[in-house]
């Protein structure tokens, strides 16, 4: 029976997807070596965690992550393993060993913690652990009948992901802009204020309110 292990190689930004998306370049390797068999093919799932812990945050980096953790003070309490996401494959046929590109979707949608996160750091590396499931479709005798094993789900490795690649990839897809969902009443709000005072933009709209915040708070 097949037993797969995985290894991240890579990760790159897919220029012409609908949405923003990187491929992260996977290895498959069956531990079998030399007497590995035939696999047909491989319905992989994956799920994608963010492992806050594994790195150490600039000042400028803190101050963007109060949203999600809090105070520094409290980040022995708040800092904790994020779900970035699920992705899923259907690996073509290999025998030993392989190397594909695993779609991973991304979203640019600061309602989402990992966006809030990502967008939080400036340089380094984001630490990530990918943990597989998923069936095997193997044949394991001369008679070709097909075998199922499902993929342990003990099977997981570890991925440092270059923030700017991250970064590449939304200026790609969002040059220059970020995407911000606001609430239908707040929305009609601020729609009226811009309508109103004639303005051309929304970027002038907020920028007039910000302007006004600002002669309140100072001094």
């Amino acid at each position: 029976m097949p037993d797969l292990n995985f290894a991240v190689e890579g990760a790159a930004p897919i220029p012409f997807s609908a949405a923003p998306q990187l491929n992260f370049r996977l290895r498959i390797t069956d531990s079998a070596g030399a007497g590995a068999l035939p696999i047909p093919a491989v319905a992989l799932r994956c799920q994608i965690r963010i492992e806050p812990t594994r790195r150490r945050y600039a000042s400028a980096e803190q101050d963007r992550l109060l949203d999600l953790f809090g105070e520094p003070s409290r980040w022995g309490q708040t800092l904790r393993s994020l779900l970035w996401t699920h992705t899923s494959l259907s690996v073509p046929p290999f025998t030993g060993q392989t190397v594909v590109d695993l779609p991973v979707p991304c979203t640019y949608d600061f309602n989402v913690a990992s966006t809030k996160y990502f967008y939080a750091l400036e340089d380094g590396e984001v630490s990530l652990t990918l943990l597989f499931s998923g069936t095997i479709f193997y044949a394991e005798d001369e008679s070709g009948a097909l075998q199922v094993s499902p993929i342990s789900w003990e099977k997981e490795t570890d991925y440092r992901l270059p923030v700017p690649v991250w970064k590449a990839m939304m200026e790609l897809y969002y040059p220059n802009s970020a995407w911000l969902c606001l609430r239908q009443d707040v929305f009609d709000q601020l729609y009226l204020y811009k309508s109103r005072l004639g303005l051309p933009t929304w970027e002038e709209a907020l920028e007039r309110l910000l302007d006004t915040c600002r002669e309140r708070v100072e001094p």
